[in-house]
Protein backbone atom coordinates (compact mmCIF):
# COMPACT_ATOMS: atom_id res chain seq x y z
CA UNK A 1 0.00 0.00 0.00
CA UNK A 2 1.08 3.37 -0.90
CA UNK A 3 0.75 6.60 0.94
CA UNK A 4 1.59 10.33 -0.36
CA UNK A 5 3.22 13.46 2.70
CA UNK A 6 3.04 17.03 1.28
CA UNK A 7 5.29 19.18 3.60
CA UNK A 8 6.06 22.73 3.54
CA UNK A 9 9.23 22.34 5.56
CA UNK A 10 11.44 19.64 6.09
CA UNK A 11 10.85 17.27 9.18
CA UNK A 12 14.46 16.25 9.53
CA UNK A 13 16.95 16.93 10.97
CA UNK A 14 13.53 16.77 13.48
CA UNK A 15 14.79 20.08 15.80
CA UNK A 16 11.35 22.26 16.64
CA UNK A 17 7.90 21.60 16.98
CA UNK A 18 6.87 21.50 13.16
CA UNK A 19 9.63 19.49 12.71
CA UNK A 20 9.05 16.93 15.43
CA UNK A 21 5.33 16.50 14.57
CA UNK A 22 5.58 16.10 10.70
CA UNK A 23 8.50 13.44 11.46
CA UNK A 24 6.43 11.91 13.82
CA UNK A 25 3.83 11.36 11.41
CA UNK A 26 6.60 10.36 8.58
CA UNK A 27 7.85 7.22 10.76
CA UNK A 28 4.52 6.07 11.74
CA UNK A 29 3.27 6.25 7.84
CA UNK A 30 6.77 4.64 6.89
CA UNK A 31 5.67 1.52 9.15
CA UNK A 32 2.51 0.99 7.49
CA UNK A 33 3.12 2.21 3.55
CA UNK A 34 5.15 2.81 0.83
CA UNK A 35 5.62 6.38 1.80
CA UNK A 36 6.59 9.14 -1.18
CA UNK A 37 6.97 12.64 0.75
CA UNK A 38 6.87 15.86 -1.36
CA UNK A 39 8.63 18.00 0.52
CA UNK A 40 9.12 22.51 -0.16
CA UNK A 41 12.98 23.84 0.92
CA UNK A 42 14.06 27.01 0.67
CA UNK A 43 16.10 27.87 -2.39
CA UNK A 44 19.55 28.17 -0.70
CA UNK A 45 19.05 25.03 1.59
CA UNK A 46 20.10 21.75 0.78
CA UNK A 47 18.51 19.12 -0.15
CA UNK A 48 15.75 18.58 2.33
CA UNK A 49 16.09 14.03 1.14
CA UNK A 50 19.78 14.28 2.61
CA UNK A 51 18.54 14.38 5.87
CA UNK A 52 15.78 11.88 6.12
CA UNK A 53 16.68 8.65 7.82
CA UNK A 54 18.26 5.51 5.39
CA UNK A 55 15.39 3.38 4.03
CA UNK A 56 12.61 4.84 5.73
CA UNK A 57 10.79 6.62 2.51
CA UNK A 58 10.55 5.06 -0.57
CA UNK A 59 10.93 8.53 -2.67
CA UNK A 60 11.06 12.38 -1.57
CA UNK A 61 10.59 14.86 -4.05
CA UNK A 62 12.09 18.39 -3.19
CA UNK A 63 9.80 21.55 -4.41
CA UNK A 64 12.49 24.72 -4.30
CA UNK A 65 9.99 27.67 -2.78
CA UNK A 66 10.77 31.10 -4.90
CA UNK A 67 13.41 32.99 -3.69
CA UNK A 68 11.71 35.68 -1.21
CA UNK A 69 13.67 38.70 0.31
CA UNK A 70 14.22 38.77 4.31
CA UNK A 71 15.20 42.24 4.42
CA UNK A 72 12.52 44.32 6.54
CA UNK A 73 11.22 46.45 3.04
CA UNK A 74 11.06 43.43 1.11
CA UNK A 75 8.63 42.00 4.51
CA UNK A 76 6.68 44.86 4.65
CA UNK A 77 5.81 45.18 0.86
CA UNK A 78 5.16 41.64 0.44
CA UNK A 79 3.03 41.20 3.65
CA UNK A 80 0.92 44.60 2.68
CA UNK A 81 -0.29 43.16 -0.87
CA UNK A 82 -1.33 39.94 1.54
CA UNK A 83 -3.04 42.22 3.27
CA UNK A 84 -4.93 43.85 0.41
CA UNK A 85 -5.54 40.25 -1.14
CA UNK A 86 -7.31 39.18 2.14
CA UNK A 87 -4.61 35.87 2.06
CA UNK A 88 -2.65 35.00 4.89
CA UNK A 89 1.31 35.08 4.58
CA UNK A 90 2.10 31.21 4.45
CA UNK A 91 -0.88 30.03 2.35
CA UNK A 92 0.08 32.80 0.10
CA UNK A 93 3.87 31.27 0.41
CA UNK A 94 2.89 27.85 -0.72
CA UNK A 95 0.79 29.01 -3.50
CA UNK A 96 1.36 28.32 -7.18
CA UNK A 97 3.04 25.26 -7.01
CA UNK A 98 0.04 22.96 -8.29
CA UNK A 99 2.27 22.16 -11.99
CA UNK A 100 5.48 20.60 -9.53
CA UNK A 101 3.00 18.44 -7.53
CA UNK A 102 1.52 16.92 -10.39
CA UNK A 103 4.92 16.33 -11.88
CA UNK A 104 6.46 14.95 -8.53
CA UNK A 105 3.33 12.49 -8.42
CA UNK A 106 3.30 11.38 -12.24
CA UNK A 107 0.90 8.71 -12.57
CA UNK A 108 1.67 7.50 -8.69
CA UNK A 109 -1.80 5.81 -7.01
CA UNK A 110 -2.41 6.46 -3.39
CA UNK A 111 -4.14 4.80 -0.51
CA UNK A 112 -3.88 7.60 1.69
CA UNK A 113 -2.69 11.37 0.84
CA UNK A 114 -1.33 13.23 4.08
CA UNK A 115 -1.24 16.75 4.18
CA UNK A 116 0.79 18.80 6.74
CA UNK A 117 -0.29 22.72 8.06
CA UNK A 118 -3.38 24.39 6.37
CA UNK A 119 -0.90 25.84 4.28
CA UNK A 120 -0.80 22.99 1.98
CA UNK A 121 -4.39 22.18 2.36
CA UNK A 122 -5.34 24.32 -1.10
CA UNK A 123 -3.36 21.35 -3.06
CA UNK A 124 -5.94 19.30 -2.53
CA UNK A 125 -6.82 19.91 -5.78
CA UNK A 126 -4.56 18.29 -7.78
CA UNK A 127 -3.61 15.79 -5.20
CA UNK A 128 -7.28 14.33 -4.95
CA UNK A 129 -7.57 12.39 -8.16
CA UNK A 130 -4.28 10.06 -6.80
CA UNK A 131 -5.28 9.56 -3.47
CA UNK A 132 -8.27 7.16 -2.41
CA UNK A 133 -8.41 8.80 1.56
CA UNK A 134 -6.68 12.35 2.41
CA UNK A 135 -6.06 13.63 6.02
CA UNK A 136 -4.94 16.56 6.93
CA UNK A 137 -2.58 17.37 9.91
CA UNK A 138 -2.84 20.66 11.49
CA UNK A 139 -0.52 21.83 13.58
CA UNK A 140 -2.17 25.06 14.45
CA UNK A 141 -5.70 26.07 13.85
CA UNK A 142 -4.61 28.72 11.70
CA UNK A 143 -7.38 31.41 12.80
CA UNK A 144 -7.25 31.04 16.54
CA UNK A 145 -3.29 31.96 16.30
CA UNK A 146 -4.14 34.84 14.57
CA UNK A 147 -6.82 36.10 16.39
CA UNK A 148 -4.59 35.38 19.56
CA UNK A 149 -1.99 37.81 17.88
CA UNK A 150 -4.26 40.51 17.33
CA UNK A 151 -5.43 40.34 21.22
CA UNK A 152 -1.76 40.98 21.91
CA UNK A 153 -0.51 43.16 19.52
CA UNK A 154 -1.01 46.39 18.63
CA UNK A 155 -3.05 48.50 16.31
CA UNK A 156 -2.38 49.07 12.98
CA UNK A 157 -0.63 44.82 13.12
CA UNK A 158 -3.73 44.04 15.13
CA UNK A 159 -5.74 44.89 12.65
CA UNK A 160 -3.56 42.82 10.03
CA UNK A 161 -3.81 40.15 12.06
CA UNK A 162 -7.93 40.00 12.19
CA UNK A 163 -7.93 40.26 8.88
CA UNK A 164 -6.07 36.80 8.17
CA UNK A 165 -7.62 35.59 11.23
CA UNK A 166 -11.05 35.79 8.96
CA UNK A 167 -9.48 34.28 6.04
CA UNK A 168 -7.98 31.47 7.64
CA UNK A 169 -11.54 30.66 9.05
CA UNK A 170 -13.06 31.15 5.33
CA UNK A 171 -10.16 28.79 4.35
CA UNK A 172 -11.07 26.48 7.58
CA UNK A 173 -14.54 26.80 6.73
CA UNK A 174 -14.06 25.82 2.65
CA UNK A 175 -11.35 23.51 2.86
CA UNK A 176 -11.46 20.99 5.67
CA UNK A 177 -14.59 19.35 5.43
CA UNK A 178 -13.09 18.17 1.99
CA UNK A 179 -10.54 15.78 3.77
CA UNK A 180 -11.58 12.95 4.85
CA UNK A 181 -10.05 13.40 8.08
CA UNK A 182 -8.43 15.70 9.88
CA UNK A 183 -5.65 15.85 12.33
CA UNK A 184 -5.40 18.50 15.49
CA UNK A 185 -3.23 18.80 18.22
CA UNK A 186 -5.39 18.75 21.04
CA UNK A 187 -8.83 17.86 21.87
CA UNK A 188 -9.36 21.96 22.42
CA UNK A 189 -8.25 22.19 19.12
CA UNK A 190 -10.88 19.60 17.77
CA UNK A 191 -13.66 21.46 19.76
CA UNK A 192 -12.75 24.60 17.63
CA UNK A 193 -13.36 22.94 14.23
CA UNK A 194 -16.31 20.78 15.53
CA UNK A 195 -18.56 19.88 12.66
CA UNK A 196 -15.95 20.15 9.66
CA UNK A 197 -15.43 16.74 8.98
CA UNK A 198 -17.00 13.47 9.74
CA UNK A 199 -13.46 12.42 11.30
CA UNK A 200 -11.17 14.85 13.73
CA UNK A 201 -8.79 13.06 15.85
CA UNK A 202 -6.78 14.62 18.71
CA UNK A 203 -2.93 13.59 17.25
CA UNK A 204 -0.78 14.89 20.14
CA UNK A 205 2.32 16.80 19.84
CA UNK A 206 5.21 14.60 20.66
CA UNK A 207 8.51 13.60 20.86
CA UNK A 208 10.92 10.54 20.85
CA UNK A 209 11.56 8.83 24.22
CA UNK A 210 15.18 9.60 25.86
CA UNK A 211 16.46 8.51 29.26
CA UNK A 212 16.07 11.45 31.67
CA UNK A 213 19.78 13.57 31.37
CA UNK A 214 22.09 13.84 34.26
CA UNK A 215 23.04 16.90 33.75
CA UNK A 216 24.41 19.42 36.43
CA UNK A 217 22.43 22.35 36.87
CA UNK A 218 24.19 25.66 36.07
CA UNK A 219 20.93 28.20 35.15
CA UNK A 220 18.04 28.90 37.70
CA UNK A 221 15.60 29.37 34.48
CA UNK A 222 15.44 28.52 30.53
CA UNK A 223 13.13 29.69 27.75
CA UNK A 224 13.65 27.74 24.34
CA UNK A 225 12.00 27.56 21.30
CA UNK A 226 12.46 29.81 17.84
CA UNK A 227 13.14 32.98 18.33
CA UNK A 228 11.67 34.29 15.08
CA UNK A 229 8.20 32.84 15.64
CA UNK A 230 5.81 35.94 16.60
CA UNK A 231 4.48 34.44 20.10
CA UNK A 232 8.01 32.95 21.52
CA UNK A 233 9.81 36.50 20.50
CA UNK A 234 6.62 38.36 22.46
CA UNK A 235 6.92 36.04 25.34
CA UNK A 236 10.75 36.86 25.63
CA UNK A 237 9.44 40.64 25.70
CA UNK A 238 7.02 40.41 28.06
CA UNK A 239 9.05 38.19 30.48
CA UNK A 240 12.27 40.54 30.14
CA UNK A 241 10.17 43.87 30.89
CA UNK A 242 7.65 42.58 32.96
CA UNK A 243 8.39 39.44 34.64
CA UNK A 244 12.48 39.10 34.98
CA UNK A 245 12.76 42.75 37.18
CA UNK A 246 10.33 41.25 39.53
CA UNK A 247 12.61 38.05 39.62
CA UNK A 248 15.71 40.27 40.13
CA UNK A 249 14.45 42.51 42.41
CA UNK A 250 13.68 39.58 45.22
CA UNK A 251 16.93 37.15 43.96
CA UNK A 252 19.67 39.16 42.31
CA UNK A 253 21.95 36.10 41.88
CA UNK A 254 18.97 34.99 39.61
CA UNK A 255 19.98 33.57 35.86
CA UNK A 256 18.11 32.60 32.64
CA UNK A 257 18.96 31.10 29.76
CA UNK A 258 16.94 31.31 26.08
CA UNK A 259 18.21 29.04 23.91
CA UNK A 260 16.85 28.55 20.15
CA UNK A 261 16.79 29.14 16.78
CA UNK A 262 17.62 32.90 15.53
CA UNK A 263 18.67 34.24 18.58
CA UNK A 264 19.50 38.20 17.45
CA UNK A 265 15.65 38.77 16.85
CA UNK A 266 15.53 39.02 20.92
CA UNK A 267 19.03 39.81 21.79
CA UNK A 268 18.37 43.15 21.74
CA UNK A 269 15.87 42.48 24.82
CA UNK A 270 18.06 41.32 27.00
CA UNK A 271 21.15 42.92 26.09
CA UNK A 272 23.83 43.93 28.66
CA UNK A 273 22.35 41.54 31.47
CA UNK A 274 25.43 39.33 32.36
CA UNK A 275 23.02 37.38 34.25
CA UNK A 276 21.18 36.45 30.97
CA UNK A 277 22.93 33.83 28.32
CA UNK A 278 21.12 33.77 24.88
CA UNK A 279 22.05 30.86 23.11
CA UNK A 280 21.60 29.83 19.87
CA UNK A 281 20.14 26.30 18.58
CA UNK A 282 22.15 23.88 19.97
CA UNK A 283 21.97 19.71 19.16
CA UNK A 284 20.01 18.22 22.27
CA UNK A 285 17.40 20.37 23.11
CA UNK A 286 16.53 17.95 26.24
CA UNK A 287 20.19 17.45 27.60
CA UNK A 288 20.39 21.58 27.17
CA UNK A 289 17.43 22.16 29.06
CA UNK A 290 18.35 20.00 31.68
CA UNK A 291 21.34 21.97 33.16
CA UNK A 292 18.74 24.50 34.54
CA UNK A 293 16.07 24.41 37.35
CA UNK A 294 12.76 26.07 35.73
CA UNK A 295 11.53 26.05 32.73
CA UNK A 296 9.12 29.26 31.94
CA UNK A 297 6.76 29.43 29.08
CA UNK A 298 5.64 33.16 29.59
CA UNK A 299 3.59 32.74 26.22
CA UNK A 300 0.19 34.90 25.95
CA UNK A 301 -0.31 34.11 21.72
CA UNK A 302 -0.21 30.72 19.90
CA UNK A 303 -2.00 27.76 19.00
CA UNK A 304 -1.16 23.99 18.87
CA UNK A 305 0.58 22.85 22.00
CA UNK A 306 3.92 23.24 23.02
CA UNK A 307 6.88 21.13 22.22
CA UNK A 308 8.99 23.44 24.37
CA UNK A 309 7.32 22.07 27.59
CA UNK A 310 7.29 18.07 26.62
CA UNK A 311 11.11 18.74 26.10
CA UNK A 312 11.60 20.59 29.89
CA UNK A 313 9.10 17.22 31.05
CA UNK A 314 11.63 14.92 29.53
CA UNK A 315 14.88 16.90 30.57
CA UNK A 316 12.61 16.80 34.10
CA UNK A 317 12.45 20.41 34.97
CA UNK A 318 9.68 22.00 36.68
CA UNK A 319 8.01 24.34 34.17
CA UNK A 320 6.13 27.77 35.19
CA UNK A 321 4.14 28.54 31.91
CA UNK A 322 0.73 30.90 31.24
CA UNK A 323 -2.72 29.07 30.76
CA UNK A 324 -2.36 29.35 27.39
CA UNK A 325 1.43 28.28 26.69
CA UNK A 326 0.18 24.65 28.30
CA UNK A 327 -3.25 24.80 26.23
CA UNK A 328 -4.22 21.13 25.35
CA UNK A 329 -1.72 19.63 27.25
CA UNK A 330 -3.50 17.28 29.32
CA UNK A 331 -1.71 18.04 32.86
CA UNK A 332 -2.92 18.98 36.59
CA UNK A 333 -1.91 22.56 37.49
CA UNK A 334 0.03 22.43 40.71
CA UNK A 335 1.11 18.69 39.51
CA UNK A 336 2.84 18.67 36.17
CA UNK A 337 3.15 22.39 35.94
CA UNK A 338 2.74 25.82 37.34
CA UNK A 339 0.47 28.20 35.87
CA UNK A 340 0.23 31.87 36.06
CA UNK A 341 -1.11 34.47 33.62
CA UNK A 342 0.02 38.02 35.23
CA UNK A 343 3.33 39.24 36.03
CA UNK A 344 3.15 39.39 39.30
CA UNK A 345 1.82 35.94 39.70
CA UNK A 346 4.84 34.70 37.39
CA UNK A 347 6.99 36.41 39.08
CA UNK A 348 6.01 34.91 42.30
CA UNK A 349 5.81 30.98 41.47
CA UNK A 350 9.09 31.28 39.89
CA UNK A 351 10.76 32.88 43.59
CA UNK A 352 8.73 30.32 45.62
CA UNK A 353 10.15 27.34 43.29
CA UNK A 354 13.79 28.86 43.66
CA UNK A 355 13.36 28.31 47.37
CA UNK A 356 12.01 25.23 47.51
CA UNK A 357 14.35 22.30 45.73
CA UNK A 358 12.00 19.75 47.17
CA UNK A 359 8.95 21.33 45.31
CA UNK A 360 10.80 21.85 41.98
CA UNK A 361 12.17 18.25 42.20
CA UNK A 362 8.23 17.17 42.31
CA UNK A 363 7.28 19.12 39.68
CA UNK A 364 9.68 17.85 37.38
CA UNK A 365 9.40 14.11 38.53
CA UNK A 366 5.69 14.86 37.75
CA UNK A 367 6.28 16.25 34.43
CA UNK A 368 8.58 13.53 33.25
CA UNK A 369 5.63 10.82 34.13
CA UNK A 370 3.17 12.82 32.01
CA UNK A 371 5.98 12.75 29.44
CA UNK A 372 7.19 9.05 29.64
CA UNK A 373 3.07 7.98 29.57
CA UNK A 374 1.19 9.82 27.20
CA UNK A 375 3.84 12.92 24.90
CA UNK A 376 6.35 10.12 23.61
CA UNK A 377 6.06 9.51 19.90
CA UNK A 378 5.19 5.48 20.46
CA UNK A 379 2.39 7.22 22.63
CA UNK A 380 1.37 8.90 20.08
CA UNK A 381 1.43 6.71 17.70
CA UNK A 382 -0.51 3.99 19.62
CA UNK A 383 -3.18 6.84 19.81
CA UNK A 384 -3.41 6.80 15.76
CA UNK A 385 -3.73 3.43 15.33
CA UNK A 386 -6.57 3.13 18.09
CA UNK A 387 -8.37 5.60 15.54
CA UNK A 388 -7.53 3.40 12.77
CA UNK A 389 -7.66 6.63 10.43
CA UNK A 390 -4.74 4.94 8.54
CA UNK A 391 -5.33 1.22 8.59
CA UNK A 392 -4.66 0.62 4.84
CA UNK A 393 -7.44 -1.01 3.40
CA UNK A 394 -10.44 0.66 5.49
Amino acid sequence: MRALMISPEAPYPAIGGGALRTASLVEFLARRYELDVIVFAQPENASPATHFPKGLVKHVHTIPLIHHGRDLVSKVLRNAMRLLRGVPPLVDRFQGYEDQIVKAIGAAQYEMAVFEHLWCAPLLRVVKPHAKRTCLNLHNIESNLFESYARTDRWPVSMAHRRWASSCRSIEQNLLPQFDSLLTCSETDSASIAGFTKQTFAFPNSIPRVPLPQTAKSFDLVFSGNMEYPPNKAAVGWFAKEIWPLIIAARPDTTWRVVGLHPDSIRSMVANDPRVEVTGPVENAVETLASARIAIVPLRSGSGTRIKILEAWAAGLAVVSTNLGAEGLACAAGKEIILQDTAVNFSQSILKLLNDPTAVAQLGSAGRCLYERDYTWQAAWEKLESAKLFAAGD
